[in-house]
């Protein structure tokens, strides 16, 4: 009776927990209203926070707006940069120098459109996702995305046989100083170093710091699936109060409405997160910086960093350098890119099964060169390591099938006396050296593993529309005909048949066991194809180990009844 309720317990907790994270992607906070942003000016002190300013209507900086500030359109005069390396086609705006928009040619927006490539940094379509950057002087506000920069070219494409590309941008100023900002791209990497250098002929000193930030709204290209819940916002790798340790931050963008974020530490770095893909800004790791998240105004926030000030003499220059990295949560490598960046490969408190499994696909896809295949054989591994276990499964169903006539007389004995009944079964099981609980460790063991797989198929971006076989062309999304999860309700279904725990069950639980090949069935439907076909596999594997245990015991049971009678 207890092993059955807390199978029940467990099947139902999965369905409850599922069901919450579809009303969650169905019903999120609502957002606001997205626009251009409001200018915001970059201060005096090198070591404070923008705050929002007065803006003009059109959304550009009013004429009493200090330089430095926010501007999500640029201005007329302004023009479009077009970059292209193996990796990445990007655009700038001469306007403040600014990356507007980031296609990553590698990953395509959705299965049906392959050649409408990703733009993880985007400012179309109701999407504001843009990169700014400049230098911020405490005697003097030097120019921010206002200033229209001067470059060579309007196009730039790296070239072959070259690893690096260069993109160049000047503003020269009547006041007597000129901002350089160089961008640097590199052959098979989403990392680009911003090189900013201040040349001073002002004829006194500048304190200069550099920043960069991101100005985004919570607006993503690519459309949110359902039974599937996504983190988007900031993530901070974050010094700990007087320490020289880091911790993983992360922020939901709307948090920074009622609560902005500042930090003012050595080192770390501070980056805008969403499904599979990050855009990072990593100073030096030896260097002061202030990171700050809060909103830009106009439903857009900012994600900030202010580094280091250094003073400039007359007649001199000064080199800021900042790493950016924009583009997919590879695993493996986001460490080698900066120190924690891989814990933005986020599986939340199941990382510590869901990596292993993610390396143990890993390996099977070396072999087989399929992740489809690599789920499969993923499968079959778990399932001879939970051999054991499935083999006592079957064989404490197998002792309760013997023991249906006499729990039914039971039933039938003390049917107004549920304690009396309760307290007769057990003893029962005592007397038989029956454990009721042995039959549901399988299933409590592997719902681990269930919710461990459901975070690596639906965060690992290897995995991002994987083909499998035939119609399964995506193994992130749904089952386009869902012949898996109707395969995978049908063989639950001849599961408990096989099983014979229905005629075991009083009448109520058998009707809730009845439903749960159509309740399961009707979730799957909405579920990445990978995770259904992984169950559906399981179950199929677990059919054939239940025949053969089965038939096992019967055997074992038909050769003590011939010793006794012989």
């Amino acid at each position: 009776m207890e092993s059955r309720r807390i199978a029940l317990i467990a099947v139902l907790g999965v369905i409850l927990y599922l069901i919450y994270t579809a009303w969650i992607t169905d019903h999120p906070p609502p957002a606001p209203p997205i626009a251009a942003a409001a200018p915001s000016a970059i201060p005096a002190d090198p070591n404070a926070v923008p705050v929002p300013s007065a803006a003009a209507a059109d959304g550009s900086a009013a004429a009493s707006t200090p330089a430095g500030d926010v501007t999500s359109t640029p201005p007329a005069a302004s023009q479009t940069i077009h970059v292209k390396t193996d990796l990445v086609d990007a655009e700038f705006a001469t306007a403040g120098a600014e990356l507007r928009r980031v296609e990553l040619s590698q990953y395509a927006l959705d299965k049906k459109n392959p050649d409408v490539k990703l733009p993880l940094l985007n400012d179309r379509d109701g999407v504001v996702f843009t990169l700014q950057s400049g230098l911020a002087a405490v005697e003097k506000a030097l120019p921010g995305n206002n200033a229209v920069y001067a470059t060579p070219q309007t196009r730039y494409e790296l070239p072959a046989g070259v690893d690096t590309l260069d993109v160049p941008f000047e503003y020269t100023d009547a006041a007597g100083f000129t901002l350089k900002k160089v961008f640097r791209f590199k052959r098979g990497s989403y990392q680009i170093e911003l090189v900013q250098t201040v040349v001073n002929h002002t004829g006194g000193t500048l304190n200069v710091s550099p920043y960069a930030r991101w100005l985004r709204n919570p607006v993503s290209a690519e459309k949110a699936q359902k039974f599937i819940v996504t983190f988007l916002g900031l993530g901070i790798y974050e010094q700990k109060p007087n320490t020289t340790d880091y911790r993983f931050k992360k922020l939901k963008l709307d948090t920074l409405n009622e609560k902005p974020y500042e930090s003012k530490q050595t080192g770390g770095w501070m980056a805008m997160i969403q499904h599979y893909f990050i855009a990072a800004i990593i100073p030096p790791a030896d260097e002061a910086a202030t990171y700050t998240g809060k909103p830009a105004g106009n439903g857009n926030y900012l994600g900030q960093y202010l580094g280091a000030t250094k003073a400039v003499a007359d007649g001199s220059e000064a080199r800021y350098s900042t790493g950016l990295y924009i583009g997919p949560k590879l695993q493996g490598t986001l460490d080698d890119v900066a120190k924690g960046l891989a814990l933005t490969e986020d599986y939340g408190i199941l990382t510590v099964i869901a990596k292993p499994l993610f390396v143990v696909m890993s390996f099977f896809h070396g072999i087989v060169g399929n992740w489809g295949w690599s789920i499969i054989l993923l499968t079959v591994l778990v399932k001879l390591l939970f051999y054991p276990l499935t083999a006592a499964q079957y064989k404490s169903m197998a002792k309760m099938k013997k023991f249906t006539p006499r729990i039914a007389e039971l039933k039938e004995r003390y049917a107004d006396d549920r304690e009396k009944l309760s307290r007769a079964m057990m003893d029962l099981y005592k007397k038989e050296g029956f454990n009721p609980l042995a039959g549901c460790w399988p299933i409590l063991v592997q719902m681990p593993v269930f919710f461990s797989l459901y975070w690596v198929l639906i965060e690992s971006v290897e995995l991002r529309q994987a083909p499998f076989v035939l119609w399964l062309q995506d193994l992130s999304a749904a089952d386009p005909l869902y012949i898996t999860p109707v395969l995978y309700g049908a063989s639950m279904w001849l599961q408990q048949r096989l099983s014979g725990q229905l005629s075991t069950m009083d009448p109520m639980q058998a009707r809730i066991m009845n439903v749960m090949p159509i309740a399961f069935t009707g979730m799957f439907l909405f579920f990445p194809a990978g995770l259904v076909v992984y169950w559906f596999v399981s179950n199929v594997i677990g059919i054939a180990q239940q025949l053969v245990i089965t038939r096992r015991i019967d055997a074992a049971d038909a050769a003590s009844r011939a010793l006794k009678k012989a």
